[in-house]
C-alpha cells in the first residue's frame, strides 16, 4: 500500500531572488508558484530554503528539468543543478514536496516498464546502484511506497534529477515518460531520500 500525503502535512518556506547571490528583487513563498513571471519576475536565479523540501522546475507550470531543493542556500544555478550536461540557469516554477519523510521512505524499482523484470526494494540512500549489485544502468519503473525520492542519472547523485513522490497518482511510475516532462532516458545510477 502506498502512503498518501496531504498538503497540510508540514510548513514550507522558500525565499527567492531574481539575481544570483541573493541580489535583486526578493519574494517569499509558502505555497506553490506556478509561474514566476505572474509574480513579477522573469526567473529565479538564487534562493534560500528556510523550511521544508521544494521541487524547482526549469519552466513555468512545473515543466522541464527538475531540481530538488532542501534546507539551505542556493546562491546560483550551479548550486541546485545536478546536471553538467544540461546548462539550466533559470527556475520558473516551484512547489513544496509535501510527502518527504526521510525516516520512513520506501521505494521499489524494477528493471522493466510496468513493474516487470528484476526488482529491488530500498529504504535508504544509495550513491551507486551498480555497486549495490543492480546489473543495469537503467531502471524501467518505480513504485513509491512512502516518502519522496530523487533519482540521479549518474553515481554520486549527479546528472539529471527525477523526483518520485508517494502522493503522485498511487506512487506509480510505470514508464520513463512519467518521471517528468524532461525525462528521456531510463538511466538511473543513484537514488536518495528527500530531506524534509
Amino acid at each position: 500500500m502506498t502512503h498518501r500525503c496531504k498538503r497540510s502535512s508540514g510548513l514550507w518556506k522558500i525565499v527567492v531572488w531574481d539575481e544570483p547571490f541573493f541580489q535583486g528583487k526578493k519574494h517569499e513563498f509558502t505555497t506553490d508558484c506556478y509561474s514566476t513571471p505572474e509574480n513579477g519576475f522573469s526567473t529565479v536565479r538564487s534562493c534560500r530554503i528556510e523550511s521544508g523540501a521544494w521541487a524547482g522546475f526549469e519552466h513555468c507550470g512545473f515543466q522541464g528539468q527538475q531540481f530538488v531543493l532542501e534546507r539551505g542556500d542556493y546562491p546560483c544555478w550551479e548550486a541546485w543543478s545536478g546536471s553538467n550536461a544540461y546548462h539550466v540557469e533559470r527556475m520558473c516554477s516551484f512547489r513544496p514536496i509535501t510527502c518527504a519523510d526521510h525516516g520512513r521512505s520506501r521505494l521499489m524499482l524494477f528493471e522493466q516498464e510496468n513493474f516487470q523484470g528484476k526488482r529491488a526494494e530500498m529504504s535508504d540512500d544509495c550513491p551507486s546502484l551498480p555497486a549495490l549489485g543492480w546489473g543495469s544502468s537503467t531502471v524501467g519503473s518505480f513504485l513509491v511506497r512512502s516518502g519522496a525520492w530523487v533519482c540521479s542519472q549518474y553515481p554520486g547523485y549527479r546528472g539529471f534529477q527525477y523526483l518520485l513522490e508517494s502522493d503522485s497518482p498511487a506512487g506509480e511510475y510505470k514508464h520513463v515518460r512519467e518521471w517528468g516532462s524532461h525525462a528521456q532516458t531510463g538511466q538511473v545510477q543513484s537514488i536518495r531520500r528527500v530531506q524534509q
